[in-house]
Order: structure tokens, then sequence, then C-alpha cells
């Protein structure tokens, strides 16, 4: 081998390392586009949890039931306190002054068909605003 072939053949390894490096560089460009679209793109909400009461196997049905506030979720994210209806917001408000009376009165929630569980939640969070502590799901 004549010393300019073998200096041809090291030039063409060098220069396809350097290929390979140079073709990596936009490549890692492209990951921390998509890291930074995913962190800007993703939500950072506030998860809370509910705690909801459920009724034990010994007590009867109607022992949840006495003395119990019922709050009927409908579909248009109005609510029925004990018949009377109102908006979610008005709730609150007549609610408290239920609860003054008597603080751990169980209060149960039970959504109408077709409810979606947002409206649901939205209804917990408002009887837990307002200081209920003994809230229970019931089903129709």
């Amino acid at each position: 081998m004549s010393p300019g072939q073998g200096f041809s053949l090291r030039s063409k390894v060098e220069s396809r390392s350097a290929v390979r490096l140079v073709r990596l560089t936009p490549l890692i460009d492209i990951v921390f586009i998509l890291l930074v679209f995913f962190m800007l793109a993703s939500s950072f909400m506030d998860w809370r949890s509910i705690s909801l009461g459920t009724p034990s196997i010994r007590s009867g049905p109607s022992s949840g039931m006495e003395g119990a506030l019922l709050l009927r979720v409908h579909a248009d994210g109005s609510v029925d306190l004990s018949g009377r209806r109102m908006s979610v917001e008005e709730l609150g408000s007549a609610l408290s002054a239920q609860l003054q009376q008597d603080p751990d009165r169980r209060i149960l929630v039970r959504p109408m068909n077709d409810v979606p569980l947002q409206k649901t939640v939205r209804v917990l969070d408002e009887i837990s605003a307002t200081g209920g502590r003994n809230i229970a799901l019931s089903e129709q």
C-alpha cells in the first residue's frame, strides 16, 4: 500500500464518524423540543381526595337514610336538596344553614341518570367546602 492510499482510507473512516456525530445533533434537538412540548402541554392539577362513607353490611338500608339530607344531582348541573331544586352555587348557603343545626348530619348524594362524573365531583367539592363531613354516594 502506498502512503496515499492509507491516508485516504483513514480520512474516509474519520469522515464517516464525523458524519455520524453531525447526524446525532438534530436528533438531540428533536428530543429536547419534544420534552419542552410535553412539559408545556401537560396540566398540573391540584389532586385532592374526597372521603366518602360507605354503608356497612350490618346497618340496614333505612339506617343510613334516617335524618339524612338527600341531594340529587341532575344532568343539567342543577341539584335537589331535599326536594328543593337549585344551582350548585346556591347549594353552599342552603347546605350551611342545614349543617349549622347538625354538623355531623349525613348527606346522601344521588347522581341521576347520564350525569357526568365531573358534575358530581363539583357537587362533592361544594359540600366539602361548606363543611359537610359525613358524605355518602347513593345509588338510584
